[in-house]
């Protein structure tokens, strides 16, 4: 599906284990240029994902990548950016790991501030395991599981994001890889968490949210909208009807957890080592 060739771009031998016609095709390709297009260096980036077919992106990535547990890719995300601030940390993974399994992470993950990316496909199903409803499945929505419909109102990540003062936070369709791959850009551009929230299609096991169900029930924000107004960004975010696509929410300068907790810009490998004889004592005095 990519358009363009990138360097970030796999063997055409690679063997991808997504279904034809899969919305995660589109995001890949977005992402890719994205990452091409800002003259990301591959040394320095680290893309990271949790469990499910969302999070098996960066495994069709010429890119260093860390496969977590379920739900666990922030948490390993913040490991990695501690370690070296210099890396460009991008996590990738799906609204079920991310929203739910994650979910706790999620929310921590914003409260700290941590200067990376997080891109969520959100297809509004478990693709992995089969069609069951995930976090943001639609009410009513029935699955082989729900077979009398979801019950539940979905999680509204954006209004999450929000609440928790959020820096940077976008929602995008994969079926416009051109706008998708601008507002990832942007996304890893900020210095800061970021949240990129994007649909995309689940041929399989999602009847309901479709390609055209997508292109009916989304509209780009106006270019009047201020994405420095909180306020006028959950209205949006929480409004009925179309769902909107853009840049809801965009602020500088919020302080980073790298600062706050005083890590130094040399990375962990180049620091010189504890002493041993230090750190056993210390290991002692607990004994």
């Amino acid at each position: 599906m990519t358009k363009t060739p990138t360097r970030f771009d796999m063997p055409l031998t690679t063997d991808v284990a997504w279904c034809p016609g899969c919305g995660n095709y589109m995001l890949q390709s977005a992402v890719k240029m994205a990452l091409h297009e800002l003259a990301v260096d591959r040394k320095n980036l680290v893309m990271v994902s949790g469990i499910g077919q969302a999070a098996k992106a960066p495994q069709y990535l010429n890119a260093h990548m860390f496969n977590g547990l379920h739900g666990r890719a922030l948490p390993a995300a913040l490991g990695i950016k501690l370690s070296n601030r210099n890396l460009v940390v991008v996590v990738e993974s799906g609204d079920g790991d991310m929203y739910g399994e994650g979910g706790n992470h999620f929310i921590h993950a914003i409260r700290r501030n941590m200067d990376i990316t997080v891109i969520v496909h959100n297809n509004m199903v478990y693709g992995l395991t089969k069609g069951q409803a995930s976090p943001t499945s639609q009410r009513g929505m029935t699955t082989p599981v729900q077979v009398e419909g979801v019950m539940l109102e979905p999680f509204n990540p954006l209004a999450v994001a929000l609440a928790l003062n959020a820096p940077f936070i976008a929602r995008a369709y994969a079926g416009d890889v051109e706008e998708t791959k601008k507002l990832i850009m942007q996304a890893i551009s900020f210095r800061g968490f970021s949240l990129v929230d994007v649909f995309q299609p689940c041929v399989v096991f999602n009847k309901v949210n479709t390609y055209q169900w997508f292109k009916e029930n989304t509209v780009y924000l106006p270019e009047s909208h201020d994405a420095t107004d909180r306020a006028a960004a959950f209205g949006l975010a929480t409004a009925t009807g179309k769902l909107p696509l853009g840049v809801f929410f965009r602020s500088e300068g919020r302080e980073l957890y790298e600062d706050l907790i005083g890590v130094g810009k040399t990375p962990l490998y180049k620091q010189k080592p504890p002493d041993e004889k230090a750190f056993q004592n210390l290991i002692d005095t607990y004994r």
